[in-house]
């Protein structure tokens, strides 16, 4: 596992699972004014939520000791549970304690609380915007596709060409009011 430093300066971390999470979570820092390298906050996409562990032992109370917020997928709620315990934060800990110690969870996952934050029609106009909107025609034609919501199409289509859902990111929490971004978003921010 590859691990990117973390400069001298940082006081704080939020641990991510991929690199799409970065860049969302950077985006909205930007678009509500913050400068989160001027802060010494550090955002860091770990490769999966089952490295939570190592990166707190790395960074957190026990390592570097620096402060340490995260985002993670609903499906992912027990690695990180397990590894804010295993690092001594706290012990049978309830979805409202990890959020306490920072850690938010995004309902089902960054992408499908992205896709609510700005509605079918207006993901569809990032898309059109991206120039993606034929391919995205094409995918629903797909036989897989068929006779599933528009929402869940939306969620598989971020997710299948390399760096599309990182590209997303960007453009859906872009295309935002900071006001309207999902809650997951907009607290792990606020932790840091």
């Amino acid at each position: 596992m590859h691990v990117e430093p973390v400069p001298a300066g940082t006081r704080a971390v939020v641990l991510v699972e991929g690199t799409s999470d970065r860049v969302a979570v950077e985006t909205l820092a930007t678009g509500v004014g913050r400068d989160l390298a001027g802060e010494g906050v550090r955002v860091v996409a770990m490769g999966g939520a089952t490295n939570i562990g190592h990166f707190l032992d790395l960074l957190g109370p026990n390592g570097r000791g620096l402060r340490v917020a995260g985002l993670y997928d609903d499906a992912e709620e027990g690695f990180f549970r397990r590894g804010l315990e295993r690092a001594g934060l706290g012990r049978g800990l309830t979805r409202s304690e990890l959020a306490a110690l920072g850690f938010h969870a995004c309902v089902a996952d960054l992408e499908d609380e992205l896709i609510r934050a700005n509605g079918v029609d207006g993901v569809r106009r990032v898309v059109t915007e991206a120039g993606d909107l034929a391919s995205f025609a094409l995918f629903q034609r797909q036989p897989a596709q068929q006779g599933r919501a528009v929402e869940a199409q939306l969620r598989r289509f971020l997710g299948t060409r390399s760096g599309r859902k990182a590209a997303y990111a960007r453009l859906l929490v872009t295309a935002l009011d900071p006001d309207l971004a999902p809650r997951s978003l907009r607290a792990v921010l606020d932790h840091v």
